[in-house]
């Protein structure tokens, strides 16, 4: 058995939404806040208030500030600040990635504003520490709304979803659900990083309802985000690494393309969500040399990427296949190399680690910096994780955080 949370977003979600649902759930306001103090210094103050949205009873989260003026921070200012905080650091490493994809910058260059602010450190923090005290293990949730119409931001007026929500939506179910801004960066962060599947309610032994409202009291649909918390048998949906996932292939042949294109289109592909894209080289009629473009991706993506493949490349018709996978239960750690970070994947299943590689791009990064051989800060990689226990056929003792 496994102690399970099913988060319902099915009004939208924010980081100060999933917490008053937490902690409206039974979590300690005093272990949140002092999980919080360790981080913020004592600089935030957590507040809860009953409140009624669209009729029902729910509990507010308020983030007080104990400071003025709270500066703005990089993803390299957060990450010195969590530390140790695996589950936090990986909240933000997602928004870090999304606000740079957004602003074609690097992740540890982004400046995020609002989202850095000391209330948004306390949101993430307290989310990570109320689930650890609810004695949380395993998380899914359902299709989130995001709302519709415009925003306003520090850059003017946005397209809702946002660039950053859009980007951190990616692969998973999603909606309108109404009006106005009902996702933000923080709460869709929040939501993917605890988050392994998407699914309607699991089948489990229901111990606890929690309900947080959000700001807002809006008219059509009570504006909360509902968190339901019980034992679960394990080897269910809620681990989804360990069953039979469905999957899409969409597969072409093209004949007529500049092969000089395909890189960029493989790339683009796999940016937008594909779990997996390739060439095979094939001989087409009269003779022709051409290639056969695969991209595997879960459901939810195959009509997006479809598109994009019409977008980008001259084909006329891209064939579809259901497919069953079964995919290793996998995470990420991360090693020092020097005086550099670098993540790495371990896959692993009944506790035993079975497959540990170094995250390429790091790897490939660091070699231009340093000006050395890849295949040299390669191996600085692999034996810096053996150094920290990640050897394949030893007992996983560390532990990963969700991609």
């Amino acid at each position: 058995m496994t102690r399970h949370a099913w988060i319902d977003a099915s009004a939208g979600i924010a980081g100060d939404m999933l917490l008053g649902a937490l902690l409206d759930a039974g979590a300690s306001l005093g272990a949140v806040q002092s999980a919080v103090d360790a981080v913020s210094g004592g600089t935030v103050r957590i507040r809860t208030r009953e409140v009624t949205r669209g009729g029902l009873r729910a509990l507010k989260a308020e983030v007080e500030p104990l400071a003025d003026d709270p500066p703005h921070r990089t993803w390299h200012d957060i990450r010195g600040l969590l530390k140790n905080a695996d589950k936090a650091t990986a909240v933000f490493r997602r928004l870090a990635e999304a606000e740079g994809r957004v602003h074609g910058i690097e992740a540890g260059d982004v400046h995020f504003h609002e989202v850095g602010a000391l209330d948004a450190i306390a949101d993430v923090v307290g989310c990570c520490a109320a689930l650890d005290d609810l004695g949380v293990t395993t998380v899914s949730a359902g299709p989130v709304a995001l709302g519709s119409g415009t925003v306003r931001s520090r850059h003017g007026r946005l397209p809702v979803p946002a660039p950053a929500v859009a980007e951190l939506a990616k692969g998973w179910q999603v909606s309108a659900g109404g009006d106005g801004e009902l996702a933000t960066p923080t709460g869709l962060a929040l939501l993917r990083a605890f988050a392994r599947a998407c699914e309607p309610l699991p089948s489990m032994t229901l111990d606890l309802v929690g309900v947080g409202a959000g700001a807002r009291d809006l008219a059509g649909h009570a504006n909360v985000v509902r968190v339901l918390v019980g034992m679960a048998e394990g080897g269910t949906a809620t681990e989804p690494e360990k069953t039979e996932q469905t999957a899409v292939l969409l597969e072409t042949n093209v004949d007529d393309l500049d092969p000089r294109l395909w890189p960029g289109i493989l790339a683009g592909l796999l940016h937008r969500g594909a779990s997996d894209a390739w060439l095979v080289p094939i001989v087409m009629k009269k003779g022709r040399p051409a290639h056969t473009l695969s991209v595997l991706c879960p459901p939810a993506l195959a009509d997006t990427l479809r598109e994009q493949i019409f977008r980008d490349t001259s084909t006329l018709g891209i064939r579809h296949s259901p497919y069953g996978k079964v995919a290793l239960d996998r995470g990420f750690a991360d090693v020092t190399v020097g005086d550099t970070r670098v993540v790495v994947k371990v896959a692993h299943r009944d506790g035993v680690i079975l497959q540990v590689m170094p995250e390429f791009e790091d790897v490939a990064a660091l070699a231009r910096r340093q000006d050395r051989p890849e295949r040299l800060v390669l191996q600085d990689a692999l034996a810096a994780a053996l150094d920290a226990g990640l050897v394949v056929g030893a007992e996983l003792a560390v532990h990963l955080r969700p991609s």
